[in-house]
């Protein structure tokens, strides 16, 4: 059973998270930040992975730490689910075109966190949402998600468009990486014998 359950409470934030890895990408994502559910929704259809998220924080300041600790508490969910990573395929890529936007995702589950983010985002606010905050969501997914991740916007010209290609992109590369690899059994992914 690939689910996971995480809860995490902060003077600034109160986070449920619930995942299922062998899903069919259904999803009832609630963080008080319209756009980011909408783009958690995406995550969630093109991942395969069921996500159900509860999220309520210090709007009064920003968005800020809603959107961070979600993605803190989504990265740990994703480490639970997974265990030891046993039979998984471990990587995962996409180059994802949506309309003006084209960005590529390339990830390891390698519980070596690092992020290379070349997405640059034409406008400061997506309606009242602010941009800077797409780079900060993934941050803190890599960060404690244990991920390498790579994302990369090679066209794009509308903010809209480049940020959901991006979270489209990292959910295709993440089916693809969750995924029981039929050849490997219960192998561990790494020479190392454990990631």
């Amino acid at each position: 059973m690939r689910k996971a359950s995480i809860a995490r409470k902060t003077a600034e934030t109160a986070i449920e998270v619930e995942i299922d890895l062998d899903g069919s990408g259904a999803y009832d994502n609630q963080t008080g930040v319209g756009f980011f559910d909408h783009m958690l929704d995406q995550l969630s259809r093109h991942s395969l992975i069921d996500m159900t998220i509860r999220a309520k924080g210090d709007y009064h300041i920003d968005d800020h730490h809603t959107v961070e600790d979600t993605g803190i508490a989504l990265g740990q969910a994703l480490v639970k689910a997974l265990g030891d990573k046993r039979g998984i395929r471990r990587y995962g890529s996409c180059l994802l075109p949506m309309d003006d936007a084209l960005v590529r995702c390339a990830l390891d589950l390698s519980a070596r966190p690092f992020l290379i983010w070349n997405v640059d985002l034409p406008t400061q606010k997506i309606g009242s949402f602010d941009c800077e905050l797409v780079r900060e969501f993934f941050q803190a997914l890599a960060t404690h998600g244990g991920i390498t991740l790579h994302v990369d916007a090679l066209h794009g010209v509308n903010s809209h468009h480049i940020a959901e290609a991006a979270f489209k992109s990292v959910a295709r590369a993440l089916r693809e990486a969750v995924e029981p690899d039929p050849r490997k059994g219960d192998a561990i992914p790494s020479t190392k014998g454990a990631l």
